[in-house]
Protein backbone atom coordinates (compact mmCIF):
# COMPACT_ATOMS: atom_id res chain seq x y z
CA UNK A 1 0.00 0.00 0.00
CA UNK A 2 2.78 2.93 0.89
CA UNK A 3 4.49 2.05 -2.23
CA UNK A 4 0.85 2.52 -4.27
CA UNK A 5 0.69 5.75 -2.23
CA UNK A 6 4.11 6.73 -2.89
CA UNK A 7 3.72 5.94 -6.63
CA UNK A 8 0.74 8.07 -6.98
CA UNK A 9 2.44 10.93 -4.92
CA UNK A 10 5.22 10.96 -7.79
CA UNK A 11 2.68 10.69 -10.63
CA UNK A 12 0.48 13.92 -9.41
CA UNK A 13 3.94 15.91 -8.65
CA UNK A 14 4.60 15.31 -12.15
CA UNK A 15 1.84 16.23 -13.36
CA UNK A 16 1.41 19.48 -11.71
CA UNK A 17 5.13 20.08 -12.63
CA UNK A 18 3.95 20.03 -15.62
CA UNK A 19 1.20 22.64 -15.62
CA UNK A 20 -0.93 21.16 -18.31
CA UNK A 21 -3.97 21.84 -16.59
CA UNK A 22 -6.01 25.01 -17.14
CA UNK A 23 -8.54 26.40 -15.09
CA UNK A 24 -11.95 27.31 -16.74
CA UNK A 25 -15.26 29.27 -15.36
CA UNK A 26 -15.17 28.87 -11.41
CA UNK A 27 -11.61 28.25 -11.17
CA UNK A 28 -12.52 23.90 -12.60
CA UNK A 29 -9.71 22.16 -14.69
CA UNK A 30 -10.64 22.00 -18.14
CA UNK A 31 -8.24 19.20 -19.16
CA UNK A 32 -8.22 16.61 -16.04
CA UNK A 33 -4.98 14.63 -16.48
CA UNK A 34 -5.47 10.78 -17.86
CA UNK A 35 -3.81 9.51 -14.33
CA UNK A 36 -6.27 11.53 -12.16
CA UNK A 37 -9.20 10.30 -14.34
CA UNK A 38 -7.49 6.81 -13.64
CA UNK A 39 -7.33 6.69 -10.16
CA UNK A 40 -10.87 7.99 -9.06
CA UNK A 41 -13.69 6.60 -8.85
CA UNK A 42 -15.85 6.49 -11.58
CA UNK A 43 -19.33 7.62 -9.45
CA UNK A 44 -17.52 11.08 -9.12
CA UNK A 45 -18.38 14.31 -11.37
CA UNK A 46 -15.00 14.53 -13.35
CA UNK A 47 -16.01 17.64 -15.09
CA UNK A 48 -15.97 19.92 -12.35
CA UNK A 49 -13.21 19.27 -10.62
CA UNK A 50 -10.48 21.68 -9.13
CA UNK A 51 -7.68 21.83 -6.68
CA UNK A 52 -7.75 23.28 -3.16
CA UNK A 53 -4.45 25.55 -2.34
CA UNK A 54 -5.56 24.85 1.62
CA UNK A 55 -4.31 21.12 1.25
CA UNK A 56 -3.32 20.38 -2.23
CA UNK A 57 -5.84 17.32 -2.97
CA UNK A 58 -8.63 17.56 -5.92
CA UNK A 59 -12.40 18.63 -5.20
CA UNK A 60 -15.26 18.01 -7.15
CA UNK A 61 -18.66 19.57 -7.30
CA UNK A 62 -21.32 17.56 -6.05
CA UNK A 63 -25.28 18.58 -7.10
CA UNK A 64 -27.02 17.13 -4.67
CA UNK A 65 -31.43 17.68 -4.66
CA UNK A 66 -30.79 20.56 -2.29
CA UNK A 67 -27.30 22.48 -2.62
CA UNK A 68 -24.30 21.60 -4.60
CA UNK A 69 -21.11 21.34 -2.91
CA UNK A 70 -17.56 20.66 -2.93
CA UNK A 71 -16.42 17.01 -2.06
CA UNK A 72 -12.78 15.35 -2.02
CA UNK A 73 -12.15 13.52 -5.21
CA UNK A 74 -11.53 10.08 -4.09
CA UNK A 75 -9.98 6.42 -5.16
CA UNK A 76 -12.64 3.58 -5.14
CA UNK A 77 -11.31 2.46 -2.21
CA UNK A 78 -11.53 5.86 -0.54
CA UNK A 79 -8.51 7.97 -0.20
CA UNK A 80 -8.30 10.98 -1.32
CA UNK A 81 -6.52 11.91 -4.59
CA UNK A 82 -4.14 15.02 -3.69
CA UNK A 83 -1.09 17.01 -5.50
CA UNK A 84 1.22 16.36 -2.29
CA UNK A 85 1.66 13.55 0.46
CA UNK A 86 -0.91 14.31 3.37
CA UNK A 87 0.66 14.80 6.99
CA UNK A 88 -0.94 14.00 9.74
CA UNK A 89 -1.76 16.88 12.01
CA UNK A 90 0.83 17.00 15.08
CA UNK A 91 -2.20 17.98 17.48
CA UNK A 92 -4.08 15.02 16.39
CA UNK A 93 -1.05 12.64 16.76
CA UNK A 94 -0.73 14.12 20.29
CA UNK A 95 -3.80 13.21 21.41
CA UNK A 96 -4.39 9.86 19.65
Amino acid sequence: MMLRSCAVFATLTALIACDETTTGTAGFITDLPQSVVDLADPKQNLRQVKVLPEDGCFWYLHNGPVESTLLPLRTPAGAPICTKAQTEDPATAASS
